[in-house]
């Protein structure tokens, strides 16, 4: 017997990994590596030499974060196509989506496999594997120019193949692929696309609908008129209001991309659009990505910035103006970025700190203040604790929000949440989300590795259900949910009915969705 099966044995008895690696190798400091490890573990269960062990996998796992939000994300990036846009900041390469660099890790893998969408899906699935996360709950995140501006055959092509991927086999078309999907080994419980509020429509709406997608991301930038015409964003502040409304009453999760330091702003400025997105009821979006504007070689910017007609700001000034902002970040939304991870050699001018978000944390840390965001406050690692049941109700583009979430006493943990969205008389369940340690999608036993598994989800679905009919009279809830999550739904009483999941009130004739 060799160190590494020392190493898995010891694991197996539930030691600790480094006490494991220590007994194995009887005080020799020639450790052997977790990836070395894992993928003798792999190979040994699939030869039937050793049974699948749930604490061995958790102790080898790699960059454990990425699988400690409940889901795990594969990203994959769209070929090349005309952007309707005209944005001055944007990159633009050749053979490279519009506003994306050749140099980005999501490129080079997209490039490496010329664009196709079964490749990229299983190149990120192998990684994932090989590095110890489970993948039975997928966010599929769809990168490239603006979606919406893709031919509508491409786009289901596109996702197709991401299923097919998923679902380890080929379908004749999308729709079969998503009924695969329901009962795969590998779930796509959320897919993301990204567009411009200028081409959010009734009709773009269905589309993505079909197409599955439940999440989307506004490139919204500035809430100041005067920026977005300086920067030819060919769009106005009315049209984000617009498209934001369209799609919150769809049942979509809303995610804005915002860009501080655009031509034509200002520190003020930029934390006037920062504060308008929760100050004024048409924004509120779910989730937030701020990429502070920087100046790259093969966008028309460079060209001013080179005339001296654009200055970036220092990089005091910026983490002051993030600072500032998170101050007004909601527990409902999630902050996922604070910049963008441009490759530092392509900066010509603009902040490339890569530590800028922990920099921004301590001096709020300073100022006696903590962000409040859903990313700072999911529990990750343990879901030991007790939780409470909490409720927060506000107005947002035309109708009663409400975010309902099991969090601990002090309200800096938080193990589940759903949106529930009160429109006429009908209810829309925009997200629900439990933290905390992938678990098997199937139902099991729950430890305190996770707060999955332990009923938040449907105590939250019971509670958004007892809003939507005794309070407000509503005839049906409706869930958008993933593909991979419709039996989730299904075991609670749902049916699919167009591509939502819905349940109607007891007694209640359901209308026309």
């Amino acid at each position: 017997m060799d160190i590494i099966d020392r190493v898995l044995n010891e694991l197996g008895k539930g030691n600790p990994l480094l006490r494991s690696k220590k007994l194995a190798c009887e005080g020799s400091r020639r450790f052997p590596g977790n990836a070395a490890i894992l993928k003798r573990y792999h190979a040994e269960v699939r030869s039937g030499s050793r049974v699948e062990n749930a604490a061995i996998e958790r102790a080898l796992v790699l960059n454990k974060v990425r699988s400690e939000s409940g889901v795990v994300t594969i990203t994959v990036m769209t070929k090349p196509f005309p952007c309707p846009g005209r944005c001055i900041y944007c990159p633009t390469e050749k053979n490279v989506p519009k506003s994306y660099l050749s140099n980005e890790p999501p490129v080079l893998r997209a490039l490496h496999t010329k664009y196709d969408a079964y490749g990229q899906f299983l190149y990120r699935l192998k990684a994932l594997k090989n590095t110890g996360h489970r993948s039975g709950k997928i966010e599929l995140i769809i990168k490239g120019g603006t979606w919406s501006s893709y031919p509508r055959e491409y786009q289901e092509s596109f996702i197709q193949r991401c299923l097919d991927a998923a679902n380890e086999s080929t379908s004749d078309s999308l729709k079969a692929a998503q009924t695969l999907n329901e009962s795969a080994h590998h779930r796509v419980v959320g897919l993301t696309i990204e567009t411009r509020p200028d081409s959010v429509s009734p009709g773009e709406i269905q589309q993505l609908r079909t197409l599955g997608v439940t999440r989307v991301e506004l490139g919204v930038q500035s809430l100041d008129d005067t920026v977005l015409k300086a920067s030819i964003r060919d769009h106005d502040v009315a049209g984000v209001r617009s498209a934001t409304r369209l799609l919150k009453d769809a049942g979509f999760k809303v995610a804005f991309h915002m860009m501080p330091n655009s031509p034509g702003a200002d520190p003020k400025s930029d934390l006037e659009s920062l504060r308008r997105l929760y100050d004024d009821p048409d924004f509120r979006p779910d989730g937030l990505k701020i990429y502070p504007c920087v100046v790259v070689d093969s966008a028309p910017l460079y060209t001013l910035w080179k005339k001296g007609e654009y200055r970036s700001y220092e990089d005091q000034a910026l983490i002051d103006l993030l600072v500032e902002a998170k101050k007004h970040v909601p527990r409902y939304t999630r902050l996922e970025r604070v910049i963008r991870d441009v490759p530092a050699p392509d900066v010509q001018s603009g902040c490339a700190t890569s530590n800028l978000r922990e920099r921004v944390l301590e001096k709020l840390k300073e100022e006696g203040f903590s962000c409040r965001c859903i990313r700072c406050r999911q529990i990750r690692d343990s879901g030991a604790g007790q939780f409470n049941f909490f409720k927060e109700e506000f107005d947002a583009s035309g109708a009663r929000e409400f975010f309902l979430s099991f969090e601990d006493a002090s309200r800096n943990r938080l193990a589940a949440f759903l949106r529930l969205r009160i429109s006429a008389d009908r209810a829309d369940v925009r997200e629900l989300h439990t933290y905390g340690w992938q678990l098997p999608v199937e139902p099991g036993t729950a430890n305190d590795t996770s707060g999955q598994h332990r009923g938040y989800g449907q105590r939250l679905l019971k509670a958004a259900e007892d809003l939507a009919f005794e309070r407000f009279g509503c005839h049906t809830v409706r869930v958008i949910s993933g593909v991979g999550a419709r039996g989730y739904y299904r075991k609670l009483g749902y049916r699919l009915e167009e591509s939502y999941m819905v349940k109607e009130r007891s007694g209640a004739k359901h209308p026309p969705l």
